[in-house]
């Protein structure tokens, strides 16, 4: 239920329909008690003829008849309303549909008869809808916000276009609450701050790093204007390798099957020649040598196949080795949890790449894909750089715990910052195998602790509680990747292909609906939840309180017959 803050707009959606069903619920009460339609109209002040109506059109109902009385009952209203309002959420801001996709949801599942199903009526509702949701947002915000504690956060920033006008698309990557997602006149760096700060206005949050990718707007915002910390995606770098390699590799694997086919080919017709020779009756002179024709053939088809396990194994190891990047990629070992300072890291990285080079001059790209595969490797320092950053900021924050004894800060940095910034790892991990493979890490780790452990321990719970709440803000400074913006934007696309507008006030709602009732990661928390680090009200309890009940259907027409001439 929506509190006193979200509240306010609570009876607005009392009155009206939920009046006359109460009504008729007490008229049909107090007529199996012998009490007549009049004294209860007079009653509830409403007219004999109103109530008398009322009655006249649940027995003119064409609807089944227990139907009927259930949906004219408060109970069946409520019911009634909790399915319209439900049916219109999921429908048009979680699955993309259109007005007539309402309208015909309810057209199919026969709740026309009780609601109002035309085109004009549920766009206004759909509409009303958009506006209420948007609305709590702002009752959210305004509540959660001062009780939210200050914490340092990443921004993950990219956009995307919808009818040629950016979409500017910001989110907290560790509690994955979408900041901005709004419409702008373009996406220069100056549009891009201003965004921002109006987004962080009155929240207790600092802005130390912005991950994105390498548009000059997006860089000039992060370091000039915010003055922090760029962090290149990593999933531009392992895409540039991708173009640059796989259509070269991926053609030097197929002219290699090809020329192992011709070469078996070749000896096979070698060896049905040698075949019918020998069966046949044999001409004068010296016979043709098949036995040094049919080994040259297989010697042949040996190179072919080793050409082509070549080429085979050339496009696996540039495969392996870009994957390789993400796996070195990390301010913590994935194995043995120990510190991986920058230049163990940027000796990894030049190492994968080096390798990289290496098969793609033997492959033969071309000039254009060689400044893809240059661009790639530019990224380097900027990748070694944001390690040092992150070891850095983490020193920075555990050194500023005043209360913290040398043993603690040791704990911190040992065992509790490298073991939570692994079970990250592990939630994000794309495979079931590389996840379990993090999570038998912890658990090395933990045995290897006992001491850092048993010093946690001798802390009080308040004590403890906050010094890993802040080896988990520490665990989270390292944001590689930018993919959950990325994948926003993926999903507005579709949206936008589905309804070929996206309107402000609907941007805004599936902004609000992704913050407060999405529920992806196995904590069974909201974005907003984690970002405030809070509880906060139920957005659907907050519609059914605040959205009015369905209208009823329009009357039937008579159908006046055209005459017959």
């Amino acid at each position: 239920m929506v509190d006193g803050a979200a509240g306010g707009e609570a009876g607005a959606g009392r009155g009206g329909r939920w009046d006359e069903v109460a009504i008729l619920a007490a008229h049909y009460q107090g007529r199996d008690s012998g009490k007549s339609l009049a004294e209860v109209a007079r009653e509830h002040g409403v007219p004999d003829s109103t109530l008398r109506h009322w009655v006249g059109r649940v027995d003119a109902s064409d609807g089944h008849p227990a139907w009927t009385r259930f949906f004219e009952s408060p109970a069946g209203l409520q019911l009634l309303h909790m399915i319209v309002v439900a049916g219109i959420l999921v429908i048009t801001l979680f699955c993309g549909g259109g007005v007539r996709a309402v309208c015909l949801f309810l057209q199919l599942s026969g709740l026309w008869r009780f609601v109002a199903a035309g085109y004009g009526t549920q766009c206004a509702a759909i509409q009303q809808m958009e506006e209420r949701i948007g609305k709590f947002g702002e009752l959210q915000r305004e509540r959660l916000a001062p009780k939210m504690p200050a914490k340092p956060i990443t921004l993950t920033e990219d956009e995307n276009f919808h009818d040629g006008k950016p979409c500017l698309v910001a989110s907290e990557p560790s509690s994955d609450l979408l900041l901005i997602e709004e419409y702008a006149d373009d996406r220069r760096a100056e549009t891009w701050t201003a965004k921002v700060q109006e987004a962080l206005k009155g929240l207790p949050v600092e802005v130390v790093q912005v991950t994105s990718d390498e548009a000059r707007a997006l860089v000039k915002h992060a370091k000039e204007d915010l003055g922090v910390h760029h962090s290149p995606d990593l999933f531009h770098p392992q895409q540039d390798i991708s173009r640059a390699t796989s259509l070269t590799l991926g053609r030097n694997v197929a002219d290699a099957e090809k020329d192992l086919a011709a070469s078996e080919n070749g000896r096979d017709k070698v060896k049905q020649e040698a075949q019918a020779y020998g069966e046949s009756q044999r001409a004068p002179g010296r016979p043709p040598n098949y036995p040094a024709r049919i080994r040259q053939a297989e010697e042949q088809v040996a190179q072919a196949q080793a050409d082509l396990d070549e080429a085979r194994q050339r496009q696996e190891t540039v495969r392996k080795e870009a994957r390789g990047l993400s796996q070195s990629y990390h301010p913590f070992d994935l194995v043995t949890a120990e510190i991986r300072d920058a230049a163990t890291v940027e000796k990894d990285l030049n190492g994968h790449f080096d390798v990289i080079e290496e098969a793609a001059t033997e492959a033969g790209i071309s000039d254009k894909c060689w400044g893809l595969l240059k661009k790639a490797r530019r990224l380097v320092p900027k990748m070694v750089a944001t390690i040092t950053f992150v070891h850095t900021k983490i020193h920075e924050t555990v050194n500023a715990l005043e209360d913290a004894s040398e043993p603690v800060k040791a704990a911190l940095f040992g065992y509790l910052i490298p073991l939570l910034y692994l079970q990250e790892v592990a939630r994000k991990a794309a495979t079931a195998d590389a996840r379990d493979a993090v999570l038998q890490s912890c658990e090395g780790l933990k045995e290897r602790s006992a001491q850092a452990i048993a010093v946690l321990d001798a802390l009080g719970p308040d004590k403890r509680a906050r010094f890993e709440h802040v080896a988990r803000l520490c665990a989270q400074f390292f944001q590689r990747s930018s993919s959950n913006v990325e994948g926003r934007n993926g999903f507005l696309a579709l949206l936008h292909h589905s309804l070929h507008h996206l309107c402000p006030r609907k941007l805004r709602a599936l902004t609000v609906i992704h913050n407060y009732m999405i529920r992806r990661r196995s904590d069974g928390l909201t974005p907003a939840q984690r970002f405030f680090e809070q509880s906060h009200d139920d957005l659907f309890q907050y519609l059914l309180m605040t959205m009015p009940p369905p209208k009823r259907p329009a009357a039937r027409r008579a159908v006046v017959p055209h005459p017959v001439h």
